[in-house]
């Protein structure tokens, strides 16, 4: 398979040459030096004998009998480094790794579907899981123990043990990860459910009544720390909260989206959100940035402005969209993995401050500041330093310093920016600039999504560049997809997550934009994926393509978590598309998958909160708005001032080619066509009229 640049396909290690200069440089060297995603090459020097994940490790297993390590991580993960410092850099330890064993170092985001098999594996063994995930197995790669952070005396013992173990009974070890594999093999297997039942609008509120005790309504998201964004909770509960009107489901959105952004965990100087909270009070991040939590949070606060038109949701959008743009954004368009949360060996280093530097900085406007981002000297973190967050409202700040909210707004405003342009000096946490594809789609969808709310021009132009570099560099002519790129080279065969995001990002920039392209590609990738990764049998989407799946067990991937489940988000692409193409086929396998999994969204929607959207499409049939004529993009902007998420748009200034908008365009003026179940009302040409055709 080949990228429409003509780059092939190599389910293999990127090549390139290194000089004998380059590699003396250090003392060791291994195979992860020809890699290319920044978390392997930081291991690329260590003294273990490193593999990538792929058939020369497993072969070379094989022939020497030696037992797996399959050490799992990403760039931005805090104690990946420390167990990379404290033991992979040991020549001591290495020395037993080298000996015993064929150790593989695996990115998490790259190789997702490496991940999941064996924390998979960590669960069934210990009950938890996390990263650095450290799997042992045998030659064919089946696990016989996963465990996550081990000090360098605790993962010596492991190892030691299991040498010994090996030595004595091997038996016993091909036994028990028999046992664990098929375990594995068995988690989230889902079944094709032959009875006729739909979820209805009276399940959907019991579902809400069971989970309104474990809301925190103060702080926002569940009652207890640490507390991740789970952004698809909270659109579930817009959507629950459009649907029937609930006003516990919207306060449960509204008071974690405000806690969240006078939290902490929200970069107050620079925007954008970090992964998670470790209190309940939203105060200490994990000061890591990840892109697929700013992404979805950035279309999260945008459909809640719709809906509340909340100043400080629109400030979120914008603040987080300009650290997008001036950290995580290639000369080419794609978007890059993440930051770090450490510089100089320190987490959170870059982001705090001490009272003393900001009164330096900032001089007499410090009182107002401090006193608005609740800085103090004794500092509100560690060692005398401050998390900036919020706990006054800029009206209490005003009041108590005898000011206007105009004069306090400045001060804020100016103080950022000084704050800012001294922050930009520091040494800077580690970027991982790897370019995954379903991350970039879920920022594709984002800015197509804040250009509907906000109509901010450049908002939408950095859609297209994005959607335009992944219809470039990861999808080939027969529509397959790659899922890693960096440095003009691709590596990876593409999972379900890349397929299904960029189905959904190339529909939203189709609504955005009218760009007829976008849809016909969406259907395309569609198409590929019913060939490549559908299961006839369970009705349901497999992770891995059907030619690139040799693992010990192909997996699904169902549950929604800070990621929807790319199976739910197949569920609402097969959905929208069924409407937008008439493909009644695609609807009725939308229903199924929502069919399948209708026990476990009633038994724990935080967990299937993207499967409840698609439910509720399937309650509330959609409308679909056709606006065809010259002024299309004007009335599709005034109709977008509002929360509709039951609409879907169509349209263009000449029509198009859809059976929707056929016969529909009328020469000198802009029509409005509200439509629904393949039935259209009397044609308007009053954003307003048509609006009150949805009621």
């Amino acid at each position: 398979m080949k990228t429409k640049t003509g780059k092939m396909l190599k389910n293999t290690a990127i090549e390139h040459k290194l000089s004998e200069e380059e590699i003396n440089k250090h003392k060791f060297t291994n195979k992860l030096i020809h890699e290319s995603s920044p978390y392997l090459q930081q291991h690329a020097h260590n003294p273990v004998n490193w593999f990538p994940w792929g058939d020369e490790a497993l072969e070379k297993a094989k022939a020497e009998n030696k037992m797996l390590i399959i050490s799992i991580g990403y760039a931005a993960c805090h104690w990946c480094h420390v167990m990379e410092h404290e033991s992979f850099e040991d020549v001591e330890v290495a020395n037993i790794m080298n000996s015993h064993f064929v150790a593989i170092k695996v990115d998490r985001e790259e190789r997702p579907d490496v991940d999941q098999v064996y924390m998979n594996a960590a669960y069934l063994i210990s009950g938890s899981g996390g990263w650095p995930l450290n799997a042992l197995a045998l030659p064919d790669g089946k696990p016989f123990f996963a465990g996550t952070y081990y000090p360098k005396k605790d993962w010596m013992k492991v190892l030691s043990y299991f040498v010994d173990f090996q030595t004595k009974n091997p038996e016993a070890l091909v036994e028990e990860a028999e046992k664990i594999t098929n375990g594995i093999q068995s988690i989230e297997h889902i079944s094709l459910n032959d009875e006729a039942t739909s979820i209805t609008a009276d399940e959907l509120h019991d579902i809400f009544n069971a989970w309104k005790p474990s809301i925190d309504f103060v702080k926002g998201s569940g009652k207890r720390a640490p507390k991740f964004p789970m952004p698809s909770n909270w659109e579930f509960l817009l959507n629950y909260h459009f649907l029937s009107h609930n006003k516990n489901a919207l306060k449960a959105v509204t008071a974690t989206l405000e806690n969240m952004a006078y939290g902490g965990i929200y970069d107050q100087i620079g925007g954008g959100f970090s992964r998670y909270s470790t209190d309940v009070d939203w105060h200490v991040p994990h000061f890591e940035k990840m892109l697929y939590d700013n992404a979805q949070l950035v279309s999260l606060y945008s459909h809640a402005y719709q809906l509340t038109k909340n100043p400080l949701y629109k400030q979120v959008v914008y603040e987080t969209l300009g650290f997008i743009a001036r950290e995580l954004t290639s000369a080419e368009g794609g978007f890059y993995a993440s930051l770090d949360a450490d510089s100089e060996g320190e987490e959170g280093k870059f982001y705090v401050w001490s009272k003393k530097e900001i009164d330096a900085i900032l001089g007499d406007d410090s009182l107002i500041f401090n006193d608005y981002y609740t800085c103090s000297t004794e500092g509100n973190w560690e060692h005398g330093k401050n998390i900036l967050h919020r706990k006054k409202s800029i009206n209490e700040i005003a009041q108590k310093h005898n000011c206007s909210v105009d004069e306090v707004h400045k001060i804020v405003e100016n103080g950022k920016s000084l704050l800012l342009k001294v922050r930009s000096k520091r040494t800077r946490p580690g970027l991982d600039d790897k370019i995954l594809t379903s991350w970039n789609a879920l920022m594709l969808k984002a800015y197509a999504d804040a250009y509907r709310t906000f109509g901010e021009e450049e908002f939408l132009q950095a859609a297209i560049k994005n959607a335009d570099f992944i219809y470039k560099n990861a999808i080939a002519d027969d529509f397959g997809m790659t899922r890693n790129y960096k440095n003009e080279k691709s590596s990876i065969p593409a999972l379900l997550d890349d397929f299904a995001f960029t189905i959904s990002g190339f529909v939203a920039l189709y609504q955005a934009s009218f760009d007829e392209k976008w849809l016909l590609r969406a259907k395309s990738l569609v198409d590929y994926t019913m060939v490549h990764f559908f299961d006839t049998e369970s009705g349901m989407f497999f992770y891995t393509h059907n030619q690139y799946s040799a693992l010990i067990a192909r997996k699904m991937e169902i549950s929604d978590n800070v990621i929807p489940a790319s199976n739910s988000e197949m569920a609402g692409n097969l959905f929208t598309l069924g409407l937008y193409f008439d493909q009644e086929d695609y609807i009725q396998k939308a229903k199924q998958m929502l069919k399948n999994v209708h026990n476990e969204i009633t038994r724990n929607i935080s967990y299937y909160a993207n499967w409840g959207i698609v439910a509720i499409r399937f309650i509330q049939q959609p409308f679909e708005i056709a606006v065809v004529g010259s002024s299309c993009e004007k009335i599709r902007k005034t109709l977008d001032e509002n929360y509709l998420p039951h609409v879907l748009f169509l349209g263009g200034k000449e029509g198009g080619s859809l059976d929707l908008l056929q016969n529909k365009l009328i020469p000198g003026q802009t029509t409005i066509y509200v439509c629904r179940n393949k039935t259209c009302k009397q044609p308007v040409t009053d954003a307003m009229e048509a609006l009150k055709q949805l009621k």
